[in-house]
């Protein structure tokens, strides 16, 4: 339960109360259907085992018939989830779920409960983190949905002044926007900072896209807060973006070298 982002930053007596919630579901067949396009919800659905696929009909229901679920969208595995949308907004289904194979398991967490202590407090932080991605200039393309599934894979970390954020030389696994604070750039071979950062700017990208390792120390210049985004949820979320972030010049090295990222070894 611990590394599905809806319950990752809940405090313990939190999670003690969701798990003393969660009803065991076996899927035992392939193909039934655990929730249908157009029905209220009543259940959000934490996958233990198995694979579950998602149809979506564009008459906003599920109809009769052998071609009444619509077209296939999607599908999870385990360690995934669904069904929150509905009980978040009280809106009734937006796809039917079947199961993809037999041998199933889900966990099932009532309405009651999911609002009473996940829209307290994980969704709070998913708005949160949306509002503040909003600000950034360099997802302004990006759409709500888009934002939003950023915005779950976000991590905070906090710094202290003359903390290291990242350091020269280590691997590039991560990508950073910075919440709160500011920090600066540093490399071995120039004296004095080389970029200064400030609320809403981001660093890191470029060792991620290339695979390369990190060629500048970035240093907390106050009490800092940053949103860390893994290199695998950078390139699976990030793919819309991509081609500004590698045309994102840095200026300013007095070495006259353009199209660098301090991050980014040469």
């Amino acid at each position: 339960m611990e590394n599905n982002f809806l319950f990752s930053h809940l405090e313990d007596d939190s999670s003690a109360q969701i798990l003393g919630a969660l009803n065991e579901k076996p899927i035992p067949a392939k193909d039934i259907k655990v929730i249908s396009q157009g029905d209220a919800g009543d259940f959000f659905y934490i996958v233990e085992k198995g694979s579950f696929d998602f149809y979506v009909n564009s008459s906003g229901a599920l109809q009769p018939g052998p071609d009444g679920m619509g077209q296939k969208v999607g599908s999870i595995q385990a360690g995934g989830s669904f069904g929150e949308l509905a009980l978040m907004y009280n809106a009734p289904r937006a796809a039917t779920v079947i199961s993809a194979e037999a041998g199933c398991v889900l966990w099932a967490l009532d309405r009651l409960t999911f609002r009473r202590i996940l829209m307290e407090s994980t969704f709070s932080r998913r708005r949160m983190y949306e509002s503040f991605l909003e600000e950034v200039p360099l997802l302004s393309s990006l759409t709500p949905y888009e934002r939003s599934k950023i915005a779950d894979a976000l991590e905070t970390r906090k710094f202290g002044p003359g903390e290291t954020i990242i350091k020269e030389g280590d691997p590039g696994n991560a990508f950073y926007l910075l919440e709160s604070g500011e920090a600066d750039a540093y490399k071995t071979d120039i004296e004095g900072s080389v970029k200064h950062y400030s609320k809403g700017d981001f660093f890191g990208e470029l060792a991620l896209m290339n695979d390369a390792p990190r060629a500048a120390s970035v240093v907390a210049t106050s009490e800092v807060k940053v949103a860390s985004l893994g290199k695998k949820a950078f390139a699976r979320l990030l793919g819309p973006v991509e081609g500004l972030l590698r045309r994102t010049q840095y200026q300013g090295i007095e070495t006259g070298v353009e199209d660098m990222d301090p991050l980014q070894a040469s």
